[in-house]
């Protein structure tokens, strides 16, 4: 395969989705969508990355670090333009670039590899566009080709004769060029039209004109080019990425109670036989194995789940949160950066924070691992089988012995050895009447407020 380099042009302002918050860093199941993106380039090992920054540069340029190079347009004068920008970063480069949109973060690694082919196939086709066929062709510019892909035109859609406009091939936009070849069509290409900007696929009419081949490859799904540029576009291109997910994880073999009410983070992992009951929510970093139980109203982010668990109904688990085979946490249970052993058991009412607990342990409603002071987070250790009496907070560092039981109601500050009791609460006070004569007392005093 040939060397690439992947060009990203993202130096849009991105005005229509009245953000502070740069439009290709908007997230998608978790994941900005230019990252999207980035993955599906990875996944081919281009030589060179090259992002095309504008408006907003400093968020883009923080977000990608070391992991792309990025150059300024800076003023925009349109598609054309901006590549150009790019030429600097790649001197020297003499394979393939690959052109690609920050915003229309979709497109497959297998797309891009097969414009890749195409560039490279033995009629040296100048320029590769993508290409597709919507439902509604709309206003999109129109790619005038034979049963082969080869273009004999590209036209805007204002442009576009009846007999073009009725063609239901599109242009997305995105486009593969040899390095050479791109640089040297760019340079001719004029912006007399009527926003006096530079256009890329202007180079296709150009290479054209010179004798020369432009193809076009034609993805078999619109919505894998979809770009977007508002609240509601990013809307859409969510549930659409969730609804794929949703029939991809039950065609693994996951049931899923009321589909259309689960949202999956872009790394969720699920086994087989998982059951996912409704409006469960999973945030980014979230594993389950396989006939694990996510019931109803359930929030997962950085977590693993082991074989067998059972979370929730209204469980949280936070980054951190591990639960080893057959464990469970009940209703209004919240884990972070913790371990329930295999077998234990949190079954409500319940945070454990900083916490390791043991196989087989039972922690009873209302605990609380008391893990910060306000300046550090501390550890809680609960032993196999040990027992935690419901209402008990335990007061890090603490460490609960194997077998040990801790009586309900108790604030425990001190480690607990092995098979011991550990009660730790105030002397019961008994009043007889005492209760009688107040009642008594506030009947009266609240009659004479009312006259």
């Amino acid at each position: 395969m040939s060397k690439f380099a992947a060009v990203i042009l993202a130096a849009g302002k991105g005005t229509r989705m009245k953000s502070d918050l740069h439009k290709v860093l908007h997230p998608i199941a978790g994941r900005a969508m230019i990252d999207h993106l980035m993955a599906s380039v990875d996944a081919l090992e281009p030589a060179h990355k090259v992002v095309v920054v504008g408006a907003g540069r400093e968020q883009l340029e923080s977000a990608l670090g070391e992991r792309a190079k990025t150059c300024l347009q800076e003023p925009q004068l349109g598609t054309g333009h901006a590549v150009q920008q790019a030429q600097a970063q790649l001197a020297g480069f003499e394979g393939d670039v690959l052109v690609m949109y920050g915003d229309v973060p979709f497109v497959r690694a297998a797309t891009m590899q097969a414009m890749l082919d195409r560039l490279n196939d033995a009629d040296g086709p100048a320029a590769v566009v993508l290409a597709f066929e919507p439902d509604d062709a709309l206003a999109y510019g129109r790619v005038i080709a034979d049963g082969e892909g080869r273009i004999s035109k590209m036209v805007e859609f204002k442009d576009a004769s009846e007999t073009e406009r009725a063609c239901r091939l599109c242009n997305s936009g995105l486009m593969a060029a040899k390095a050479a070849d791109l640089w040297a069509l760019l340079d001719r290409v004029g912006n007399d039209n009527a926003q006096g900007e530079y256009y890329l696929p202007d180079i296709v009419n150009i290479a054209i004109a010179d004798g020369r081949v432009c193809a076009a490859v034609t993805t078999d799904d619109p919505n894998e080019v979809a770009g977007i540029n508002s609240r509601s576009e990013l809307a859409t291109a969510e549930r659409q990425w969730q609804e794929e997910q949703r029939e991809h994880w039950m065609a693994e073999g996951v049931t899923l109670r009321a589909p259309e009410t689960v949202f999956f983070s872009y790394d969720t992992q699920l086994s087989s036989d998982v059951v996912i009951e409704p409006n469960v929510v999973f945030g980014p970093g979230v594993t389950v194995a396989s006939r694990a139980t996510i019931r109803a109203f359930s929030h997962l982010e950085g977590a693993t789940i082991g074989e067998g668990c059972s979370v929730g109904p209204y469980a949280r688990l936070r980054p951190g949160a591990v639960m080893e085979k057959g464990s469970k946490v009940g209703n209004f249970v919240e884990m972070k950066a913790a371990v329930l052993g295999e077998g234990a058991k949190a079954s409500h009412l319940t945070y454990l924070g900083d916490a390791v607990v043991g196989k087989d342990a039972n922690i009873g409603a209302g605990t609380i691992t008391c893990n910060y002071d306000g300046y550090f987070k501390y550890k809680t250790e609960i032993g196999d089988r040990a027992f935690i009496g419901s209402n008990s907070a335990l007061i890090a560092p603490v460490r609960i012995g194997a077998d040990a039981i801790v009586a309900a109601g108790s604030a425990v500050s001190r480690d607990v050895d092995a098979g011991e009791l550990r009660m730790v609460r105030a002397e019961q006070m008994v009043k007889p009447g005492w209760a009688d004569r107040f009642h008594d007392t506030m009947k009266k005093k609240k009659a004479a407020a009312k006259k």
